[in-house]
């Protein structure tokens, strides 16, 4: 696959999934159906209805942070994800499912402690890791792992 091969990418507003070519992905593309901007920089939510089709659609890899409102570590790890999700918004779909809205998706997946990050890439599951990071251990991670 070269850089200008069209990869598909899930509009963040919509859920319409768009094809854009790699090598515009920096380029602030638009959704063809709703008009708003496919690459946020932002993470998006997660829930039952829209995971799977998020972790199935998406061309660019998922990393997810599987959290819970009461949970210190999760609430501390949230601006560091958020961080990552700027930084590499090119690079990776970033996805926080909350646990506790969303148990049908939490216990598909076997979450059992939290935060758990999970990275997906066309549907399938790649690597998990359980626990906060700080931000330079969370980046070397996942420019580890990411495909």
């Amino acid at each position: 696959m070269s850089n200008s091969d069209p990869i598909q990418v899930l509009c963040p507003s919509c859920a319409a999934v768009n094809r854009v070519p790699g090598n515009r992905l920096g380029d602030r593309p638009k959704c063809g159906k709703c008009r708003e901007s496919l690459i946020t920089g932002q993470p998006l939510n997660g829930t039952d209805r829209n995971f799977q089709r998020i972790i199935e659609k998406s061309d660019l890899p998922v990393v997810v942070d599987f959290w819970a409102t009461w949970c210190g570590p999760c609430q501390q790890f949230a601006p560091v994800f958020s961080q990552a999700a700027s930084e590499m918004a090119t690079r990776a779909l970033f996805v926080k499912l909350d646990t506790e809205a969303n148990q049908q998706t939490a216990g598909r997946f076997q979450i059992r402690s939290i935060p758990t990050l999970m990275i997906f890439h066309r549907g399938r599951e790649l690597t998990r890791l359980s626990g906060a990071l700080p931000k330079a251990q969370f980046m070397q991670w996942l420019n580890q792992q990411l495909p």
